[in-house]
Order: structure tokens, then C-alpha cells, then sequence
């Protein structure tokens, strides 16, 4: 095979394969800290912007609770990672809005292309057209070098280099981040989730804090923290994010929020002791939306180094995906919470792999997860336990 004749996102990964050693030795120098100062660091300006996801109880609370109890009815909407597949849940958000039974959600989370769908999510309705234009206008094919490198090697993260961060920046802007800390002010709460690859863990971040705070660079912060969840590392550039320390200041690496967890839900002892969960307002419920595949698929997986990392990193994910569906769901089921989760299934034709961001494809995938939610029966209230066997493999199993 000729250089020429190789596939695109091929070409790419050589590319980054050969390149590395040269960006790795003309990067620009950061500033060194200690894993004393990493553990006290802060956003200047922002009390309480964020916290380590593996906190305890009490301090993710801090950001996450609520002084007092709502009268309306506890919900909470938790948006996975899934690149390109994210046209999935916003079709499904739009879906649901236009079904009129979409609910205003107590709290939101977003990790990856979930945490670009979140904000909008989290103002309501009103911003789903904004959804529908990031998702299927072609936006994401010219904001992306490669498409499908990323689909293939990881299918979690979104868009690359500064072009997210611009398009980001089309729509959160002041006016914006007003809208956010109103919703904030009433008690209700948006997170994000990204990778602090200098200390190896999830942060969660708390938007309407952020939103709320007035502080100069509220919305340089919001933008940022929005770009680095979506961003693949190694394949797409990590943001650096500003923060102090004992009186110094200084960077911090992060990226992908989908390194660490696909989906992000609140420790259980900490929804145990939310009051939201036991108002007069009916029944809570979690809501999880996974833009992408959870059962397994088989396929011969061709033996040569690209498609292996591809199959192993999809595997991965997977099963990630899987192992924390079914913990929020046991919990659920012992504490009388309602179990609700949608993702794209055997009835959506898994082209992702050729596609990528191909615009076609995530035009399709949004318009499956419209139905969906337009329809009204787009929620399992189980995890799916094993691959559903086709008619024809059923066939050929019994005949064996």
C-alpha cells in the first residue's frame, strides 16, 4: 500500500506516530509543581470551581448539593462520551422536548461530547436549536483534521485544536453564563468532567458556580473546561488550565473526561443524603444518556497493530460503560430511585467505524434519537446483560 492510497485517518495516525518525538522535544517548558501544591490548588476568583471526582462525600456535596429541599421532583440527566455519536442524545433531547414531556432537570452531567451537549441541556428547550446545528449542519466535519482516527482509536472525545475552542466560544459568551447562573441560583446544578493528567484524576467541575461568580475569567474558564473534556489526548491537543497554590501560580494538563469514566454519576452516599431525593414531588429519577454502543459485537478483528488498539480502546469503553450503568442501577433499585437509560441500539446501522464525523451518518443518528424521544419509548430501565443474539445466529448456534 502506497502512502497515497492509504486511508486518511491511516495517514494520521502515521503521521502522529512520527511526529511525536519531534513535538515532544520542541513543546514549550511548564512550570513544575509538587503534588503537595496540586492537592491545594484552586481557580483564582472562583471559590469551590471544582473537585477531585474520588473526594469524599462531604466535599463533592459542597459543589454539588443544595441548602434545603426543592418542591419540584428530583431529576438527573447524565450525558456519557461517544465523539460523533453525540448527535444521538441531542436527537433524543429534541426528541423529547418535542414530545412535551421533557422534564427541567435538577442536575446535569457531561463528560466528552456529553459535556458539550450539557450546558444546552441544562437551559432547556429554548437552546435546543443550537444542538441540532452542532450536531448536524457539517460544523463537526470541518472542525475535525482527522474524523476518523478518532473514531476508530477511541470514540470518545470530539473536536480538535483551537477550532473547538472557537466554536465553544460562539455560544458561551456572558449572556450566556448569565443564563447558567440563574438556573444556578435556584438550586439546580451542571458538571463537567474532565482528565488532570498531572495527577491522574477526575475533576468535576461545578459550571454554575463558575457562571455564577463574576469573576474575570469566568468565561475564559467555562470555555475551557468544555474544550479540555472533549479532547482526546495524544490525538488532540490538552488544555492547560490556570490555578494557584501557596502563593504561586501555575498550569494544570487536562483532557478527555472519558479517560477516567465514560458517564459520570454522583456517588451513592452522597445522593442518599440529598433531601431533593425525598420531596413531595414524585418519584426521582436518573435519566442516563450513553451516545454510543453498549452491547458487545462480535467481528473478526483483523490482526495488525491499528485495529487491535482500535478494538481494544472500544472494548474498554464498553465495558467502563457497563460496569457503571450497573452500579447506578443496583443502587437505584435499593433506594426506590427510577432507572432510566437510552443508547444507541441494534436498530441504528453501525456504519460509526467508516463514518466517523461524516455528516451524513451524525445527520442520521440524530434523526433516530428524535424519534425516539419524540416517541416517547425511548427508555430501558435495565442494563442490557448480554448481546442479543440475531435470528440468524440463533439459527446457526442451534444448529451447532
Amino acid at each position: 500500500m502506497t502512502t497515497s492510497s492509504r486511508p486518511r485517518w491511516m495517514r494520521a495516525l502515521l503521521a502522529l506516530s512520527v511526529g511525536a518525538p519531534l513535538a515532544a522535544c520542541s513543546s514549550i517548558p511548564r512550570i513544575p509543581y509538587t503534588a503537595g501544591e496540586a492537592a491545594l490548588a484552586s481557580v483564582a476568583n472562583i471559590p469551590g470551581a471544582r473537585v477531585f471526582a474520588d473526594a469524599s462525600a462531604e466535599t463533592i456535596t459542597e459543589i454539588a448539593g443544595r441548602p434545603g429541599a426543592r418542591k419540584q421532583r428530583f431529576t438527573y440527566l447524565a450525558l456519557s462520551g461517544g465523539g460523533g455519536d453525540g448527535a444521538y442524545g441531542a436527537g433524543v433531547l429534541n426528541g423529547w422536548s418535542a414530545s412535551g414531556a421533557r422534564p427541567e432537570f435538577t442536575l446535569v452531567s457531561g463528560v466528552s461530547t456529553g459535556a458539550l451537549i450539557a450546558p444546552f441541556a441544562f437551559l432547556g428547550p429554548h437552546y435546543d436549536g443550537v444542538l441540532t446545528e452542532i450536531y448536524t449542519s457539517g460544523v463537526a466535519e470541518t472542525l475535525v483534521q482527522s474524523p476518523s482516527v478518532v473514531n476508530v482509536l477511541f470514540g470518545s472525545g470530539l473536536f480538535g485544536d483551537e477550532r473547538l475552542r472557537d466554536l465553544v466560544g460562539r455560544y458561551v459568551t456572558p449572556d450566556f453564563l448569565a443564563a447558567v447562573a440563574a438556573e444556578h441560583a435556584k438550586g439546580r446544578r451542571l458538571l463537567v468532567v474532565t482528565t488532570n493528567l498531572d495527577s491522574q484524576r477526575a475533576v468535576i467541575w461545578n459550571m454554575g458556580a463558575i457562571a455564577a461568580s463574576g469573576a474575570p475569567n469566568a468565561v475564559a474558564l467555562f470555555r475551557d473546561v468544555l474544550t479540555a473534556s472533549a479532547s482526546i489526548p495524544a490525538v488532540f491537543p490538552p488544555q492547560l488550565i490556570d490555578v494557584q497554590a501557596e502563593g504561586r501560580e501555575f498550569q494544570e494538563l487536562h483532557v478527555d473526561g472519558s479517560v477516567v469514566t465514560p458517564v459520570f454519576t454522583l456517588p451513592q452516599s452522597l445522593l442518599l443524603k440529598d433531601g431533593r431525593l425525598r420531596t413531595a414531588g414524585g418519584k426521582a429519577d436518573i435519566y442516563v444518556v450513553i451516545n454510543g454502543r453498549l452491547e458487545p459485537e462480535f467481528s473478526v478483528a483483523p490482526n495488525n497493530t491499528l485495529s487491535l488498539v482500535g478494538r481494544s480502546f472500544t472494548t474498554a469503553s464498553r465495558a467502563r460503560s457497563r460496569a457503571t450503568l450497573a452500579t447506578t442501577y443496583a443502587f437505584t433499585r435499593a433506594s426506590g430511585i427510577g432507572f432510566n437509560l437510552t443508547y444507541i441500539g441494534e436498530d441504528v446501522p453501525n456504519t460509526t467505524s467508516q463514518a466517523g464525523f461524516d455528516t451524513a451518518y451524525m445527520r442520521r443518528l440524530y434523526q433516530a434519537g428524535f424519534e425516539k424521544g419524540r416517541g416517547g419509548t425511548f427508555w430501558e430501565h435495565t442494563v442490557p446483560a448480554a448481546p442479543v443474539l440475531t435470528k440468524a445466529a440463533t439459527v446457526a448456534a442451534a444448529a451447532q
